[in-house]
This record gives structure tokens, C-alpha cells and sequence, in this order.
């Protein structure tokens, strides 16, 4: 089977590199910034949805953000395209493979592998209903009888979902949903089918794969199904087959479960080259609806360094929404409780698990991220640009690479049409915009899409060029008083320090300078607002939600 999956991987050799020039391959840098879409968020007349996608992209983006996530561009069934029909075809209603060819053209393209689920509609499906091959031992089936007490659930519906097969009744594995079929990796020509789709997203032009829901690649009976030794071993292998391709190829674990189990699928730096910071967006909801940073504070003080050839993926929001089970162990259930209350208050909803006993426990908050910043545990307020834009500060000095929402990006409020259309929480925050109104918002800066829109992109710029921001770099979390959160970021050589702190609170906030031990005999400069400290042991007034990215290098350089 090895010998296959070489084959199958690199059927031009050419295409395999030696192991030792690996560390000669580009991974990132401070100015690795992506940004995250559908395919179809943006419509226009005429025109097929990733051509005005990409359309947008030159016009609004350019170069100020390097990388694309396009979300499941796919044939489909459901879940706006993780419920994959084809995975290598494009959906016609967006456009075809030329197009998104074109878009890795000019962007550093990251896309889904669905790799532990496909439609209840495709091909392999329907194979698995007439008992036909190869799709006939392609899918995991249990007896409802068996011991699956310890199965840890991402939803409230019943496991196992009957079919009505030619050979009888057979009871399929459906983590997400009834129309999403859980894959059988005990096979190893599934595992062979998507060595080959690796290889066909490789040849059109995708450098950044997110592996969709693999913690829960493989069932074993009688155990969590979560994270099993075998699901890691997998990751493992496609981390050394993308070690050795010729072109520079990542790997990003989508793994929406407690801090302490996702920071296992970095392995022994031979597993995701990238993790999704996941206990990053409900704990910095929380700071910022609470004005208490010490649950933020603590996670980027636990979070271990990546090592070499690994980091973080940096988030607010996505087009799921701001996962819970990250908070498990990390914040209480009183703070929990009252996050979610006035997530709701802001016409938020909130996504149900099934937790053991068969108890309904909540999954996930449903919102727009700049609808989840327009107040605090007190109600709404006038600060929500300003709450949003610390949120967005916050996290783009953070070690690892950001990724901002195109819905966040814009400032786009939730969907509540969409929301009645679809019957699904998640739609809330997955709106199509037309075009041409978008182009107009942005065309007028007293609309609130310019203003968030601008300042967003203004900081992305300052970020590229701070060398501090590596996503490797050094970072510590500093002591500062309630309502402020702070980091001290040094670049690898040690030449540039910046020290990042936010008022997290809708109160001014005193930062005493003398606190975080600015070197004497250096210049000190906000980057943020381009002006001179001149008073290393003075004080700093900071504004409600106020950023500062107090740094040793000139804004300004002659």
C-alpha cells in the first residue's frame, strides 16, 4: 500500500524532493495574513460567482492579503458545501476549475479536504446502496445495539442513520448529519481516493489544505471516536507526503475541541503545520463583552510555542460560528452562561450538542462577530466599531497567522432572512452579498462596511512589516492591571520588540509605561497611531477599547 500511495501522490517523481530541502521552503512571515470566503459570498448579474469573487479580490484586496480560503466549492447536498457530491468537480453554479486556477494565479490558495464525511447523493453513496463497487465498503456502519455511549458528539441528532440497502438494513456513522456520511478509513482504498484528490486540488492550484472535522476520522467501537492514535497517524502520513512535493504545501487541522486535545495535532512537529487557534474567539468574546481579560491572559500564557514548521491560525470568527467546547476547562460555566445571554440579547443563537446521557449541551454561538461586539454584559452601547476594531487588534498581533472572516471584514449583520430560509443556525452568519451594493458601501466612507473595512486593512498593513509579528516570534503575556490585555512580541534576530495591549474595557484605562520596562537609550512609537513616546516612565491614556503597538522601530523610517 505504501509503494500505491507514492504512486498515487506523485505519479511525475519529478514532483518529490529530497527531505534535507525542506528547510529551504518558504512556510510564512509577518506578512501572511488570509482571508477566508464561500465562493459564492459575492454575486453579481451575468458573471459566475468566483469570477466576481476574484473580481473583489484584485479591486479591494490586492496585495494587502496574500491568501484565500475559499470555503467547499464543491458539488453539494448541504451544510453550503460540506456536504461534498464530487469532490473534483466545481460547482456550476460558481464556476469551474479555470476559475479557481485563477485565483491561485494570484493568491496563495487554501481549500476544504471534507475528508471525514461526503453526501448522502454521491456516486460512492449510491454505490453503497446497491452494494456496488468501490462505494460499497466505503462508509462505516455500526450495529445501533453496539456500546457508543463514549462517542463524543458535535450535534443532537441520532448517530447512526438507517439505509435501506440491496443486502438489508444497514445503520451508517453520521457525526454532522443525516446527509453526511462518515467515511471508513479501516478501507485503505479510502484513504487511497483522497491521496489522488490531494493530488488533483495540487495540479489546479490550491498550496493549503484544511482537513475538515479529522478528529473524528476514525470510529473504533467501545471508545470517544475522537482523536484516536489512528486519525493522528493518518494526519501524520499526509504531513510527510506533503513534506517531500515540490511545491511548498500545508497543512491545517480543523479541530474544534477543548485547547489541550487540538494542540496535540501539532504531534512531534510531524503532524498539522498549522492549528486552528479554536479557544481564541469565545475567549476573546468574553473579554471583551466582560471587560475581564484574565481568561484570555491565561490561554496565551498556556499555549506552548510552535516549533519549527508549526503555528497557529489566528481567528474571530468563521463561517461556523464561535465554538464552546474550547472554553471546556478553560472558562467557567457561570462565565459561560452569561456570554451566551447576551450573544442572544444581540439576536445571536446558539447550536446545541448531545453530550453523554444523551444531554443537550450548548455547542456553538451563531452570530456576525461585529453583531457579537455591539455591547457588553450591560446591553448595547456606542462603542461596537471600537470594541470590534480591539478584537481585530487583538488578534492580529497574536503569534500565528491571522485569518479574517470576509463577513467580519466587511461588518456584515447577521442574517436572519437566511436563517428562516435555511432552518439552520449557521446561515446567520454565511449571507450572499450582491456586488454592486457591497462596491458601493465600500465606495462611501461614512458607511459603516468603509469604516470597518479600512481600518482593518490599515492594520493588516502595519502588521507586514513588523518582524516581531513573525508567527514564529517570540511572544509573552504581560502582567498589566484589569481591563488592559498585553503581549511583548521580539523578532527572531531581537532587533524590534512591540508591546500590543488593548483596553478591553468601555472605561478609560491608565497604562503606566514604567510597567512594561521600555528599553532607555531606544525610540518608542505607536505604530497604530504613527506617534512618538517621549516619556518611557510615563503614562498612557487609553480609550475605551483603545489598541497601542508600542515598538522600538520608527513607523515613519527615513
Amino acid at each position: 500500500m505504501a509503494d500505491r500511495i507514492f504512486d498515487l501522490f506523485w505519479p511525475d517523481k519529478s514532483q518529490l524532493i529530497d527531505r534535507r530541502k525542506i528547510a529551504e521552503k518558504h512556510l510564512w512571515d509577518e506578512s501572511d495574513v488570509a482571508i477566508i470566503t464561500y465562493g459564492g459570498t459575492f454575486r453579481s448579474d451575468g458573471e459566475r460567482p468566483l469570477r466576481t469573487l476574484h473580481r473583489f479580490l484584485k479591486k479591494y484586496i490586492g496585495e494587502t492579503i496574500g491568501a484565500v480560503h475559499i470555503l467547499p466549492f464543491f458539488p453539494y447536498s448541504c451544510d453550503d458545501g460540506f456536504g461534498v457530491i464530487d469532490y473534483l468537480s466545481v460547482d456550476e453554479d460558481l464556476g469551474d476549475w479555470s476559475d479557481i486556477e485563477a485565483i491561485a494565479s494570484d493568491y496563495r490558495l487554501m481549500a476544504d479536504l471534507v475528508i471525514n464525511h461526503g453526501s448522502s447523493q454521491s456516486a460512492w453513496f449510491q454505490q453503497f446502496l446497491s452494494n456496488e463497487a468501490p462505494g460499497k465498503d466505503y462508509y462505516y456502519t455500526a450495529d445501533p445495539a453496539a456500546d457508543l455511549g463514549q462517542v463524543v458528539r458535535p450535534r443532537a441528532h441520532p448517530l447512526l442513520t438507517p439505509f435501506r440497502t440491496s443486502v438489508g438494513d444497514r445503520y451508517v456513522w453520521s457525526t454532522f448529519s443525516t446527509d453526511q456520511l462518515d467515511f471508513d478509513f479501516r478501507n485503505p482504498e479510502v484513504l487511497a481516493e483522497f491521496i489522488k484528490i490531494i493530488r488533483a486540488y495540487i495540479d489546479h492550484g490550491v498550496r493549503i489544505f484544511r482537513l475538515d472535522a479529522v478528529a473524528f476520522l476514525w470510529k473504533k467501537i467501545g471508545t470517544s471516536s475522537i482523536n484516536l492514535d489512528e486519525t493522528h497517524e493518518i494526519v501524520r502520513l499526509l504531513r510527510t507526503l506533503m513534506d517531500h512535493d515540490a511545491e511548498t504545501l500545508i497543512i491545517i487541522t480543523e479541530t474544534n475541541i477543548p485547547n489541550h486535545e487540538n494542540l496535540t495535532y501539532f504531534g512531534n512537529e510531524n503532524e498539522a503545520h498549522v492549528i486552528y487557534n479554536f479557544s481564541l474567539p469565545p475567549l476573546l468574546t468574553h473579554a471583551l463583552l466582560t471587560g475581564n481579560a484574565l481568561y484570555l491572559k491565561r490561554l496565551t500564557r498556556s499555549n506552548p510555542p510552535a516549533l519549527t514548521g508549526c503555528t497557529y491560525l489566528n481567528f474571530t470568527a468563521s463561517h461556523d460560528g464561535i465554538g464552546l467546547r474550547p472554553t471546556e476547562g478553560a472558562l467557567p460555566q457561570g462565565e459561560v452562561d452569561q456570554m451566551l445571554a447576551a450573544i442572544q440579547s444581540f439576536g445571536g443563537r446558539v447550536s446545541m450538542r448531545r453530550g453523554p446521557g444523551g444531554t443537550e449541551k450548548p455547542y456553538e454561538m451563531n452570530i456576525s462577530y461585529f453583531e457579537a461586539m455591539q455591547g457588553t454584559l450591560d446591553g448595547p452601547d456606542e462603542h461596537q466599531v471600537d470594541r470590534f476594531m480591539a478584537a481585530m487588534a487583538i488578534m492580529l498581533a497574536l503569534e500565528g497567522i491571522p485569518a479574517l472572516y470576509i463577513h467580519s471584514l466587511l461588518a456584515t449583520p447577521n442574517g436572519y432572512e437566511e436563517v428562516n430560509t435555511t432552518g439552520h443556525n449557521r446561515s446567520i452568519n454565511r449571507r450572499q452579498l450582491n456586488y454592486d451594493e457591497i462596491d458601493g458601501k465600500l465606495a462611501d466612507p461614512t458607511t459603516i462596511e468603509a469604516q470597518v473595512f479600512g481600518r482593518v486593512l490599515s492594520l493588516v498593513e502595519i502588521r507586514k512589516t513588523q518582524p516581531a509579528f513573525h508567527p514564529n516570534a517570540v511572544q509573552f503575556t504581560l502582567a498589566l492591571p484589569e481591563g488592559l490585555f498585553g503581549i511583548w512580541r521580539q523578532s527572531h534576530e531581537r532587533r524590534q520588540s512591540i508591546f500590543a495591549i488593548t483596553n478591553v474595557t468601555k472605561e478609560e484605562k491608565t497604562l503606566s509605561l514604567a510597567d512594561i520596562n521600555l528599553i532607555a537609550g531606544h525610540g518608542w512609537w505607536d505604530l497604530i497611531s504613527a506617534d512618538s513616546i517621549a516619556d518611557i516612565e510615563g503614562e498612557l491614556t487609553l480609550s475605551p477599547y483603545q489598541s497601542v503597538w508600542i515598538s522600538n522601530t520608527s513607523p515613519n523610517p527615513v
